[in-house]
């Protein structure tokens, strides 16, 4: 009877066991590889001042649309590192969506760094020149859209190759008009226009007009300006610039905003600072300054649309100027005989820039 319990107590030992394996046991103990989850991202990268509610209608079109929304990042550097982290997780992104003011005198609103500047091309090149920016992981690949929504973006395209270069994981240039080498990055040369009237986003023909912030000369003079400036475009001018809002659908209106402009020189010698009794004394300082006049020659503004003012303080002398910009917005529509807006899809080459 003892025998009997020994034996059937070593068979069920027997029957706990599994049967041999041939896969080697260095193979079965890899990880599994954890799957890449796709994510899209809206980053609204600025704020809003004044009655421009240019991110809050952006926040306001992209969170109906029921994509994640990051709004308290306002640099590349910030973008990156949170990019990063995301990569860490196993995320990799299809879209990437940055929204910031734009226009071609003072650059993007976004900035470089942190505390850096504003990105422009000169700001950006100096960044990337000291590696300044964390390198991107693989979150972002070859397959990854990066959309700027920043007004005439699409113009620059040395700016877009740079901001191109600063979302790839390469330092070098080399190869970077291959989309191998980094992701795709889409611009408009178009103004971008978030919460309109009739769309809830749209691209608008921008023309423009300028003179000395607070010496308007009227809707009439402004128009007949534009008139003479863009002699081909079919525009009621003076309609235009009187209205402020849209009023009908592919009507166009206009908005205004100012560039200031700004300097400091400090004189060792009393017998170097200049006698400026009037404007007209003024501008002949400014156009003797090689400082004053390499930055006025990249603006492309005639002097004499700046208001200008000045102020002699012992050897110290301050100037500055401001110009107001009237922008007239043209909508963008499917074609000549239809006031429906054109949808601005990123992949339409007609409306975007795609490096």
């Amino acid at each position: 009877m003892q025998l009997k319990v020994i034996f059937i107590v070593f068979l069920m030992c027997m029957g706990c066991k599994k049967p041999f394996s041939n896969t080697p046991e260095t193979v079965l103990a890899l990880p599994l590889k954890q799957e890449q989850k796709q994510e899209s991202i809206v980053f609204i990268a600025g704020f809003d001042e004044g009655d421009n509610k240019y991110y809050a209608n952006a926040k306001a079109y992209f969170s109906g649309k029921g994509m994640s929304i990051v709004d308290t990042l306002f640099s590349i550097e910030e973008i990156i590192t949170w990019l990063n982290h995301r990569a860490k997780y196993h995320t990799s992104f299809n879209e990437i969506h940055i929204v910031s003011h734009s226009n071609a005198w003072l650059g993007m609103s976004l900035r470089t760094t942190k505390n850096g500047k504003r990105v422009t091309l000169e700001a950006l090149q100096d960044v990337q020149r000291y590696h300044r920016f964390p390198k991107i992981q693989d979150g972002v690949t070859h397959r990854t859209k990066i959309v700027f929504h920043s007004c005439g973006l699409g113009e620059n395209q040395e700016l877009l190759r740079e901001l191109k270069r600063a979302f790839s994981n390469t330092n070098t240039n080399s190869g970077l008009n291959s989309n191998e080498s980094g992701p795709q990055v889409y611009a408009s040369t178009f103004f971008n226009v978030f919460g309109g009237k009739f769309a809830g986003h749209y691209l608008a023909r921008p023309y423009y007009g300028f003179y000395p912030t607070g010496a308007s000369k009227g809707p009439l003079y402004l128009s007949e300006e534009f008139a003479k400036k863009y002699p081909d475009t079919r525009i009621d001018w003076f309609d235009a610039v009187k209205t402020r809002t849209e009023t009908h659908a592919g009507v166009p209106y206009s908005y205004k905003f100012n560039i200031p402009v700004n300097w400091e020189f400090t004189f060792d010698e009393g017998s170097d600072i200049p006698t400026l009794e009037d404007k007209e004394a003024l501008l002949d300082f400014i156009s003797d300054s090689p400082e004053i006049a390499a930055t006025l020659f990249t603006l492309n503004i005639p002097i004499e649309n700046y208001r200008w003012r000045w102020k002699l303080s012992g050897n110290r002398l301050q100037i500055k100027g401001k110009t107001t910009v009237l922008c007239v917005l043209a909508p963008i529509l499917q074609d000549s005989h239809s006031n429906e807006y054109r949808e601005p899809a990123v992949d339409d080459r007609l409306l975007y820039q795609i490096l």
